[in-house]
């Protein structure tokens, strides 16, 4: 089966045979013992060092359909290799830019978008809401907020509600956590811990989709609640507002409310907080165990992974557009 690997090594990539063979190399610069991952078991690479690699390894990458998603000393997701897209089909293309050009086919694709990530974060604060903690005013006030999806005539007033009502989940935070705080959004950069923990899982969230997306004949630069740019699959960002409560954020709370993540596995510099390498592998392992967990799908009546449900909704994306099956977004029910 294949998987995730993630490199937080300064190194050098290169191809042996049909094996990928890392040289990772220490702060002097002497490289250490090198390390071989078998590409068959390889479904996309996440770069944290610096990598040393050639054409001739991106080429090979690129045939064997891995990608290769990179990030910056400080988290930040600084862009991706993307394999050449093997399920092009040119219709869904021709449909899903329609879609786009249409402000009222455009907005009903946004709306539901919208109504999916308002759906499962009410669903994270009901359940900590069963637990005792005291989140009734941010519930009602999101409920209001989700009455005017519906009315909304605009991509930017929609986007307004959008803001608003994760705005106001945020303030949840505070009661959801017992020790470290949010104490209000902050990224660009996050100013505490908490804040750094969201910044961090939203980014591997947007890459999940986005290697789910390239998985379907979706084009990933055509999208319908965000604005597509020049240089951005921002597809993936529309996606990925639906399952960032599901997975990002129940991950912060349980890794946070257990004590598997402390204070001490953050460090600042330079006016933000960032994760320490321990803390790092900490969260991504816990990251990978909530992607590889499943759940007894309604509608397919068998198990699933969180991972698969994102390829399922880019499916339900694709029904929609070339018109067989009205999109409704994926909502939780646990």
């Amino acid at each position: 089966m294949k998987k995730t690997y993630y490199l937080f090594n300064p190194g050098r990539l290169s191809r042996r045979d049909n094996t990928l063979k890392f040289t990772p190399v220490d702060e002097a610069g002497q490289e250490l013992m090198p390390k071989y991952i078998p590409v068959e078991s390889v479904s996309d690479l996440y770069i944290f060092g610096s990598l040393d690699a050639n054409s001739s390894l991106y080429n090979f990458l690129g045939k064997q359909q891995i990608n290769v998603h990179f990030f910056d000393y400080y988290e930040h997701y600084t862009g991706s290799f993307y394999a050449k897209e093997y399920l092009l089909a040119g219709k869904l293309q021709v449909s899903q830019t329609q879609h786009y050009l249409s402000q009222k086919k455009r907005l009903t694709i946004a709306k539901s978008f919208v109504r999916g990530a308002a759906a499962n974060m009410l669903r994270n604060l009901k359940y900590y809401q069963t637990r005792g903690k005291e989140l009734t005013a941010c519930i009602d006030t999101i409920d209001q907020w989700c009455d005017d999806i519906n009315g909304s005539n605009a991509i930017d007033e929609l986007m307004g509600i959008e803001g608003n009502i994760r705005q106001c989940y945020y303030v949840g935070f505070d009661e959801i956590l017992k020790e470290l705080k949010m104490e209000g959004r902050s990224k660009q950069p996050p100013k505490n811990e908490v804040n750094s923990l969201i910044s961090f899982g939203n980014m591997l969230c947007y890459t999940v989709c986005l290697d789910q997306i390239y998985h379907t004949q979706l084009n990933p630069t055509i999208s319908f609640l965000h604005e597509p740019g020049a240089r951005r699959y921002s597809l993936a960002l529309d996606l990925a507002e639906i399952f960032k409560p599901m997975l990002v954020d129940r991950t912060i709370f349980s890794l946070l409310n257990k004590q598997q993540l402390k204070a001490s596995d953050f460090h600042e510099g330079t006016g933000r907080i960032t994760l320490k390498e321990k803390g790092k592998k900490t969260f991504l392992r816990a990251w990978e165990e909530k992607l590889n967990q499943t759940i007894k799908h309604r509608s397919l009546g068998r198990h699933v992974s969180y991972k698969h449900l994102i390829k399922l909704e880019c499916y339900k994306l694709c029904n929609h557009l070339i018109k067989t099956q009205e999109y409704k977004p994926f909502k939780a029910w646990w």
